[in-house]
């Protein structure tokens, strides 16, 4: 069972003037996923916070993943892929970019996602969206194939190759 850590940012969230419902969305897909998720964090869309709050859970050894939304889009307040390429080690953009690639046939607005994903230690971070709806989308799409990464990150498995179509 690999564990997880939820990271919402929205300034109105924070100051609780708009109920976090994407969080709640990833919670119960990881859930139902057989991840435990060990914390569920809200913080304002502050970049220091941000970078403290990511290299701490991976530094610490928290989590196997970390999965943020909120904050990839284009608002000047909008950081978290900043703040995650500030703390990540390696890139992995083959998540975002299918995840991209996939939402782009649902919409159009696709395409204006900053979102990024990365590796720090033995923890690999993505920035999902910010909706309720396109968080279900996206991770349920990622699901088979996170879960292989993470076997192969945390050295569980060796072959990417064996099952490529299933993935």
């Amino acid at each position: 069972m690999f564990k997880a850590v939820v990271v919402c940012l929205s300034d109105k969230g924070y100051r609780g003037e708009r109920e976090d419902k994407s969080s709640q969305v990833m919670i119960e897909i990881l859930e139902k996923n057989n991840y435990e998720v060990v914390e569920n964090i809200l913080l304002p869309d502050d970049y220091y916070l941000l970078k403290h709050t990511l290299t701490e859970i991976c530094d610490l050894k928290k989590a196997d993943l970390v999965l943020t939304t909120g904050g990839t889009g284009f608002s000047k307040r909008d950081i978290t892929p900043e703040a995650t390429l500030e703390v990540i080690e390696k890139a992995v953009p083959g998540i975002p970019e299918a995840i991209r690639a996939y939402s782009m046939t649902i919409t159009k607005r696709a395409m204006l996602s900053r979102a990024v994903a990365g590796i720090r230690n033995d923890t690999l971070i993505i920035n999902m969206p910010g909706s309720p709806k396109a968080v279900k989308e996206s991770l349920e799409y990622i699901m088979s194939s996170l879960h292989h990464g993470l076997e192969i990150l945390k050295g569980q498995a060796s072959e990417c190759a064996a099952d490529s179509n299933k993935l």
